[in-house]
């Protein structure tokens, strides 16, 4: 049955241009569902108002006016692999409200689940809304959770677990993978539209040009990335289904924040060759779009002999976006203004972190007080300080904006240990440890009294930590 909602129409612009991408589905009943958390702000971003946030919507179950669900069709590489179906498993796009899609995670099987059933749990649920909630508030382009909701359902995965729901905000979810399923259908028509599709949503400026619509979608992979590394997010999963052509983080699965700074770092549990390690990651950026680019060739150049040369320049500015990107961030957390001879300063600093494994935000955090006079803090988290205190005064007389430091250095992050202590509770039913953790991490930078242990590395007894994709 249809729900009345007065703001909530929902249009189906990618099921009526896109068909052959768009399998028409419903989502499965849900038992018993229940709200356990709710994006209010969100809500109010979108015109709806948190009262009508009701479980039987959040679930698809009751659809409003306009809703047209559908499972997408993608292909995409995993861990290098290619697979040339995937597509929506356990997941449904009821339609776009105000631009932006409003999905589902979990709603049950589709035609794509190919032998999985179709449904989530709580836990890895609650993470992506924590995470995503946590990174929208650090100011990094994201999907965001709208709710997460419990079905009533057990889940069978590795022990039986609370099944829910999560309803999922994206500017769309047009990934890299939605290309390659286009291309590998041979129907170039298919292509172009699907292109047009994405530069009408996404990259307007770039219209009737398809090269300038992959330069951009590089230039915001570029930038999204470097903003990933200066906090010290590990994705986990950068297959290139989980590259949005937006420039929007998706997919918090097997997430993470790195705190011992150190490029090897990786805690996806099927991550064992860690090919999406943190300090991969803009390597891995580059190869993702370069499959992009072997997706759009046809629509680059008629004569693909010379679409290659054309793409490959255009993925060739990757790098130095990239590292503009970065070492711009880079200065802005050390309070410093543009200037290209500070970068012999960041890289030293670099090489000292890593060496000393420490911790990534603590650190940051930390620096903003040897700025004011006080470097007691940070000097404290090296055990051998001594090329700290080199490296100290010649950054000192650069003048550093302490103030502009903590505009850009968290305080509050959605550290491992928390994430998981509240993930643990949540699944006995008391929902209290994660709506803390949600008041801290959407407020990131403002020191707050009370909230001591959300800026405080995992105790010494944690770990070695990995985390899970959820199906």
């Amino acid at each position: 049955m249809d729900v009345s909602c007065p703001a909530l129409t929902l249009t189906h612009r990618f099921a009526d241009e896109l068909p052959e991408m768009a399998i028409p589905w419903r989502a499965e009943e849900a038992p018993d569902p229940r709200v356990l958390v709710a994006d209010e702000q969100l809500a109010a971003e979108l015109g709806l108002d948190p009262e009508w946030l009701t479980a039987g919507l959040l679930t698809g179950v009751d659809l409003p006016a306009g809703a047209k669900p559908v499972a997408q069709a993608y292909a995409g590489h995993q861990f290098g692999g290619y697979s040339p179906r995937l597509g929506d498993g356990r997941a449904l796009l009821l339609g776009e409200i105000d631009g932006r899609d409003l999905h589902l995670k979990g709603s049950g099987r589709t035609p794509f689940a190919r032998g999985g059933d179709g449904l989530a749990a709580v836990g890895p649920m609650l993470r992506e809304h924590i995470v995503s909630r946590g990174m929208h508030a650090l100011g990094i382009p994201t999907t965001r959770s709208l709710a997460v909701v419990a079905t009533g359902r057990t889940v069978y995965r590795e022990e039986p677990l609370p099944g829910a729901v999560l309803a999922r905000v994206a500017a769309s979810h047009l990934r890299v993978g939605s290309f390659q399923y286009a291309r590998a259908t041979g129907d170039l028509g298919l292509l172009r539209r699907l292109a047009d599709h994405a530069i009408s949503r996404h990259h307007p400026a770039t219209a009737g040009d398809y090269l300038a619509f992959f330069d951009a979608v590089v230039a915001a992979q570029a930038s999204l990335i470097a903003q990933w590394m200066l906090v010290g997010f590990v994705h986990g999963v950068m297959n290139t289904d989980n590259m949005t052509i937006s420039g929007e983080t998706i997919d918090y699965g097997p997430c993470a924040f790195m705190e011992a700074v150190d490029p090897a770092t990786v805690y996806s549990s099927i991550d064992t060759g860690g090919r999406y390690a943190y300090g991969n990651q803009p390597g891995i950026g580059q190869w993702n779009l370069a499959r992009l680019a072997e997706a759009l060739l046809p629509l680059i150049h008629d004569d693909e002999q010379q679409a290659i040369p054309l793409a490959v320049q255009a993925l060739e500015r990757f790098g130095p976006a990239f590292d503009a990107a970065w070492s711009a961030g880079m200065r802005a957390k050390l309070g410093l203004s543009a200037d290209a001879e500070q970068q012999s300063l960041v890289d030293e600093l670099a090489v000292l972190l890593r060496g000393a494994r420490v911790d990534h935000t603590t650190f940051f955090r930390t620096l903003s007080a040897a700025a004011r006079g006080d470097a007691e803090p940070a000097r404290a988290l090296f055990a051998d300080p001594a090329g700290f205190d080199s490296w100290l005064p010649r950054w000192r007389a650069l003048s550093p904006d302490a103030a502009a430091m903590d505009r850009v250095n968290p305080l509050y992050i959605p550290r491992n240990h928390l994430v998981e202590e509240a993930l643990s509770a949540a699944v006995g039913g008391d929902l209290a440890p994660a709506r803390r953790l949600l008041e801290a991490v959407s407020d990131p930078f403002r020191e707050r009294p009370g909230l001591t242990r959300y800026a405080e590395p995992a105790p010494g007894d944690f770990g070695p930590y990995r985390t899970f994709c959820g199906t």
